[in-house]
């Protein structure tokens, strides 16, 4: 019987197994899916000389997250590689505001725009350099993030205090326009805003775009060397050199509970797996309290709350192996690993407007990857691993497009839906089509069947809106791992601080786990966060 069982191997549940080992228990991981990595991995199904990324493949957070730092998984062999640029948003007219790797780059670029935003933007990435490290740490620990948090405190002060708190928790709309006078900084902050499910007039949706804009501007927007699978194959590797258990395929039904306190789970074959001190589940919060533990172990309240349980928005991504390179019509677009498709901030207003109707949109914002130019190891001299993905609602009342898209995603939906992002990319880059040598549509369904976690594509496992983060965060609580259940852990991205691949959810289950059992000096040495 393993000290500690974790249900899903996905990266928080191989980041808490990971950790656990480390402080000396023994660790069984049970994935349903035949293989680990949750949403990162990556495949040669779209053509067999193209590595495709199935789910995520730019990673921002886990470049900054001291959590994976601490793992050290370079040592495993997971090397990092970036593209030119960092991310860039074309316009119809030619112009193209772009995000480079040098801040000096990027706000020279952005002084094309207005010459005052060149300032503007050095301004707001000062105040990142005074703040960024203790903002990640806080983020990333559990909440309250009590030391972490003093430091920020006392930084804050210096960098704006109650002004910077205002700042950050306004619209990104708002934000962009009390920021810059041109174009080029506002479309950064709000297409990086809506990587979330945050429209641009939501509130906080400013704080989540600096945040993710910042990052690419220190850290990059990085991917692994040869395919997400790698950051997976990496953690998978030091999970078993350290006596770790992975059994892939072993579905969990349930939750074994026992006097209130969790010992152990049921597999889908009637198997029971004893846990003589945990169980930490990488799962969704519904799933996790509805089928594998059951109403009648939890409080009533808690059972009330998950009514209100809100999902993120839909996803629908399409996968392309294309014969040369996207011929943008704003050049800078071409160095880019990540490119925002949308007409403006008022294209993604009303992208936003039509998800919050229930209507597809009909001229979706698409973000869209090209994976070789981060990373040439993914496709032959000369072409593209690409793809994209756009949002939609969770619950389908209309199509405002022509193509009556239900939401039953049969073959003509999801033909249409895949269609319908690729005219949009072509009004950016007119003879994109003409280059795509095979494509692979996965749907929200689609998206589910491979990751129970993504909910009918929901990427972030719970809506990123204010009111269902930290102490709301997945339910109103104390924001913390703990459940109702002794002995059992939340370590999802349904738990603080979210969605976004950085181990954080996964290594604060542990954390708490841990410190149950009397064992903190020995995770501090382990992970130094």
């Amino acid at each position: 019987m393993p000290d500690a069982v974790v249900i899903g191997a996905g990266p928080n549940g191989l980041v808490a197994a990971n950790l656990l080992v480390d402080a000396g228990w023994s660790v069984e991981v049970l994935e349903a899916q035949p293989e680990p990595g949750g949403a990162v991995r990556s495949d040669r199904g779209v053509h067999p000389d193209y590595v495709s990324d199935v789910f995520s493949a730019f990673y921002p957070l886990a470049a900054a997250s001291p959590v994976l730092a601490g793992l050290d998984l370079a040592a495993q062999g997971l090397r990092w590689s970036h593209a030119p640029r960092v991310l860039a948003h074309p316009l119809r007219d030619g112009r193209c505001a772009v995000l480079e790797r040098r801040v000096e780059e990027t706000s020279a670029g952005l002084a094309g725009f207005a010459a005052a935003d060149a300032d503007a933007w050095r301004a707001l990435y000062d105040v990142w350099t005074r703040i960024g490290p203790d903002l990640v740490k806080a983020l990333f620990t559990p909440f309250p993030p009590v030391r972490s948090g003093l430091r920020l405190a006392a930084k804050l002060r210096t960098a704006g205090g109650l002004r910077l708190a205002r700042k950050l928790a306004l619209p990104v709309r708002r934000l962009g326009e009390e920021e810059f006078a041109g174009d080029g900084g506002r479309l950064l902050l709000a297409g990086n805003a809506l990587h979330a499910d945050l429209a641009p007039e939501a509130a906080g949706s400013g704080g989540f775009g600096w945040l993710m804009s910042m990052l690419g501007q220190s850290h990059g927007f990085p991917v692994p060397v040869g395919g997400a699978g790698a950051l997976t194959e990496a953690l998978v590797r030091r999970l078993r050199n350290r006596g770790g258990v992975l059994r892939c395929g072993e579905r969990v039904a349930s939750v074994v509970v026992r006097g209130g306190a969790a010992v152990g789970v049921r597999t889908a074959g009637g198997e029971t797996v004893g846990a003589r001190r945990a169980v930490l589940a990488d799962t969704s919060a519904p799933a996790l309290y509805r089928e594998l533990v059951g109403e009648e172990h939890l409080p009533a309240r808690l059972v009330r709350d998950l009514e209100r349980f809100q999902w993120d928005f839909a996803t629908f991504k399409v996968d392309w192996a294309l014969t040369g390179p996207v011929p943008w019509t704003a050049p800078q677009a071409a160095g880019a690993g990540t490119v925002h498709v949308a007409d403006g901030i008022d294209g993604l207003t009303r992208f936003a407007s039509q998800i919050a109707m229930g209507h597809v949109p009909d001229e979706p914002f698409a973000l869209f990857g090209q994976m070789t130019t981060a990373d040439p190891s993914r496709s032959p001299t000369g072409t593209e691993s690409a793809w994209a993905y756009t949002h939609l609602p969770q619950h389908i009342a209309s199509d405002a497009g022509p193509d009556r898209i239900t939401g039953r995603w049969d073959t003509r939906e999801q033909e249409a839906m895949a269609d319908r992002i690729e005219a949009q990319v072509e009004r950016y880059a007119p003879g994109f089509r003409a280059l795509i040598g095979a494509r692979r549509i996965l749907a929200p369904t689609t998206l589910q069947a491979l990751d129970e976690n993504l909910y009918n594509g929901a990427i972030n496992n719970g809506t990123a809106a204010l009111h269902q983060q930290a102490v709301f965060r997945p339910t109103p609580g104390t924001g913390r791992p703990e459940t109702p259940v002794k002995g059992l852990y939340l370590a999802s991205a349904a738990a603080h601080p979210g969605g976004g691949v950085h181990g954080a959810p996964g290594a604060n289950a542990a954390r708490a786990a841990l410190r149950a059992h009397g064992l903190r000096t020995l995770l501090h040495r382990a992970q130094r966060v």
